[in-house]
């Protein structure tokens, strides 16, 4: 299986995912996004195989989103990618991409449904229990 993670090393959902996926017994492709972003027709591609729109690629917290305004819906998708493109912090995160799907990985554990071995359970950073 082919697992490819658009990863933030400096967010602890990224990780905890990065950690459930390897525990399974999958070594991802790491796209640490931050350093190498993904291109327009990418961005787009993972949101059509998410079935979002584009908008729904934006992460708010942390992020310039509101100093750029962007919860406004005047801004066209490409508008929006335009956006992404020059902050990838603006990418929601972290997303999974498997044979059995593509998806935002909020919270880490749903990226056990993604997964052709997911583990029975797992700890998280901060002591949280996951069952699967």
């Amino acid at each position: 299986m082919t697992v490819t993670i658009y990863h933030n090393p400096s967010c602890g959902t990224s990780r905890n995912t990065l950690a459930m996926i390897r525990q399974s017994g999958e070594e991802p492709v790491i796209v640490e996004y931050l350093k190498h972003p993904p291109d327009r027709a990418q961005l787009r591609a993972l949101a059509e195989a998410m079935g979002l729109p584009v908008r729904g690629l934006l992460r708010e917290k942390g992020t310039p989103y509101a100093e750029l305004d962007l919860g406004n819906p005047k801004w066209t998708d490409e508008q929006l990618l335009d956006f992404i493109l020059a902050h990838p912090i603006l990418i929601q995160r972290p997303i999974v991409e498997t044979p059995k799907g593509t998806r935002i990985c909020r919270p880490s554990e749903a990226v056990l449904e993604l997964l052709d071995h997911p583990v029975a359970s797992f700890t998280k950073e901060d002591g949280e229990a996951v069952k699967n």
